[in-house]
């Protein structure tokens, strides 16, 4: 269940914004605010299975853009060469670890993983 949980937020977080806004409010309630179907349907007035029917449907958009645009796998990919090229930058002899153009070559690689890892 984690694993669905935790898979939805990533595929949320790269395509949610293609989602219809009612979409977008349903899983944000029911993953991010712990809602139940009853409480985020009180909210939208419309019925239990009516929400059910939406997490349903836009859990499925989002696999489907997945399926189509692959951007997460992509973004998971280069994530991994990016950890592996830090992790043969840094078994590098230390003469050439105190280069300038290494270390701005390594400032710019840490940048990428930082700012992923913000995002």
């Amino acid at each position: 269940m984690l694993d669905k949980i935790l898979k939805i937020a990533v595929l949320y977080d790269f395509y949610g914004a293609l989602l219809t806004e009612k979409q977008q409010s349903c899983l944000e309630m029911h993953f991010l605010q712990d809602f139940s179907l009853s409480e985020i349907g009180d909210q939208l007035g419309v019925s239990r299975q009516a929400v059910y029917d939406i997490i349903h449907r836009s859990e499925q958009v989002l696999v489907e853009y997945e399926e189509k645009l692959k951007l997460v796998e992509r973004h998971q990919f280069e994530q991994r060469k990016i950890k592996e090229i830090l992790h043969m930058m840094s078994e590098l002899p230390q003469d050439m670890q105190r280069m300038p153009v290494f270390q701005n070559i390594l400032m710019k690689i840490s940048d990428l993983v930082t700012e992923a890892e913000e995002a």
